[in-house]
């Protein structure tokens, strides 16, 4: 895919033009703070794909009290429910996750597999982790605290497989690259 800046740092959406012609399954991961979301919504935009973020999905389940066995594993298995509806429309989707773990990254695998769509992953981190914090701490509480992410990198597997990583502390604009990598 290419596409063309404006001004903002956004993307022309129609200036986008796809790549193979066919719908793609892009799974963001990476660290709380790092700049998925940001760059999810970005590259939905150029795709013109639904993005599906499972932090808002993990919260609205927790309200309920419907966390399961698994933390976290429930919003993952909604969010991969979504993703196969919309993939079987024929649309491309992004997910926004934090993907810690072997166990949800398989999610999109198998999503994937049954849709007969190519996967792309696409980690994303911060390697300033003076700005990494400065991001975390400029959150809302109820996004998590850097104590947080800490424990979550502690915890967090490491990714294996292809992929394209992101390191969002770099200046340069990390979208035409990103696009370049889906297409």
């Amino acid at each position: 895919m290419t596409g063309a800046a404006v001004p903002g740092g956004g993307v022309d959406p129609e200036a986008v033009r796809p790549g193979s012609g066919g719908p793609v399954l892009v799974a963001f991961a990476g660290l709380p703070g790092v700049g998925k979301t940001t760059l999810a919504a970005r590259v939905g935009v150029a795709l013109r794909a639904p993005v599906l973020p499972v932090d808002p999905v993990e919260r609205a389940l927790h309200r309920y009290g419907l966390t399961g066995d698994v933390p976290g594993m429930a919003a993952y298995g909604a969010v991969a429910g979504l993703a196969e509806v919309q993939l079987g429309l024929g649309l491309s989707v992004v997910v926004d996750a934090v993907n810690p773990v072997a166990s949800a990254r398989g999610l999109w695998h198998d999503v994937a597999e049954r849709a007969g769509v190519p996967l792309r992953v696409i980690e994303v981190h911060c390697g300033d982790e003076a700005e990494h914090r400065r991001r975390v701490d400029a959150r809302p509480p109820e996004d998590g605290t850097w104590e947080l992410t800490l424990r979550r990198r502690a915890e967090y597997e490491p990714l294996i497989g292809p992929r394209l990583v992101v390191d969002t502390a770099v200046a340069a604009d990390p979208l035409p690259g990103i696009l370049a990598y889906l297409s």
